[in-house]
């Protein structure tokens, strides 16, 4: 059901969000940047729709929901463990259409791919999502080449304006709270990106091949392997455990799952001191392949949701979805080494 609501009647709907949800949404934080006199915009709890930021994407994406940054899975004592408690209410997120893609990939990858993770199941019940329309185009973002661009598996659309709301509501109990306030029913249809400024194309005849190919060479010295693309993406998944010792002896404590990339040092490492990847060549090539190949082969479609965040925030200034149009080049450079043999 479309409305159309002054902010006095979607402040209502707020009101009865909070009785139930925390509410988490793309927040700015005055003199917060990463440069000096700027500002941060990234995901937080808001206690009013005036903090909520509408018009400029977040640094950080919406996974911070569900994956924070360091996670406590259970605490230890001698021969006794206690899990960790959940989050005691509920969560709804704000959030863009190339985020809420994303909550696919995440779905995939921790729910469809073997045994569902018990921990982010046990938070992803309780999601809910408003997603943010987007009247044009955020500077990076590629969303319409990855096909992002109009996701529609939300509880309600958002797209504000003059001073006013325009909701696509898909829950009973949301309508009602917004027909009770007053608001006027409309058509409505979220905004959506038809056109980027940034394209990309994955080569059709893309393979593993690719990888001999020395365009990943020259991040070996370009990549300073900091990790930010991974930590900013959202659908970056992976992470390891430690364990947060309380006592000399190691007998009480608590396991941490904390983020991790697979651009740093020691991911790939394993017993013995040997690694798998230690260029940032090499790196580059995994992460690239993972997002745009392996996966897509497994799942059936793209990993990657052109959201254009690595872009953003990478201090060296390298380009994923340079890096992407270059793959039909990588492609042609092994192939014709291959004929000339």
């Amino acid at each position: 059901m479309g409305y159309v609501a002054s902010r006095e009647q979607f402040g209502k709907l707020f009101s009865y969000w909070k009785k139930e949800y925390d509410i988490w949404a793309p927040k700015r934080f005055p003199g917060g940047g990463r440069f000096s006199d700027t500002d941060a915009v990234r995901y937080a709890v808001v206690q009013e729709p005036d903090e909520i930021e509408f018009e400029v994407k977040s640094a950080y994406s919406w996974k911070e929901t569900v994956l924070p940054p360091s996670e406590t899975l259970f605490y230890f004592a001698q021969n006794h463990v206690e899990e960790a408690m959940p989050p005691l209410r509920k969560r709804l997120v704000f959030l863009r259409s190339c985020d809420l893609e994303a909550v696919r990939r995440m779905d995939q990858i921790y729910m469809k791919n073997g045994d569902p993770d018990y921990y982010y199941a046990r938070k992803r019940d309780n999601l809910a999502f408003v997603m943010i329309g987007c009247p044009a185009s955020c500077e990076n973002g590629f969303c319409v080449s990855m096909g992002t661009n109009a996701a529609d598996q939300y509880d309600m659309s958002i797209d504000a304006a003059d001073g006013e709301f325009r909701l696509d509501s898909r829950r009973d109990d949301w309508s009602a709270v917004l027909a009770a306030a007053g608001a006027a029913e409309l058509d409505v249809k979220p905004c959506r990106v038809s056109e980027n400024k940034v394209q990309v194309r994955v080569p059709e005849n893309l393979t593993f091949e690719v990888g001999k190919s020395s365009m990943w060479d020259q991040y070996d010295s370009r990549c300073i392997n900091c990790g930010r693309c991974n930590f900013v993406c959202p659908t970056c998944t992976c992470f390891s455990m430690q364990d947060m010792y309380y006592d000399a002896g190691g007998k009480v404590g608590e396991r941490r799952r904390v983020q991790a990339s697979c651009m740093v040092d020691g991911y790939t490492d394993v017993a013995g001191g040997a690694s798998y990847r230690k260029k940032n060549g090499e790196r580059m090539r995994f992460k690239t392949l993972h997002k745009v190949l392996d996966f897509k082969e497994r799942f059936g479609y793209q990993m990657c949701v052109g959201c254009g965040r690595c872009d953003d925030i990478c201090p060296e200034y390298i380009s994923f979805s340079n890096i992407i149009n270059h793959l039909e080049e990588g492609m042609k450079e092994v192939q014709d080494h291959d004929s000339s043999k």
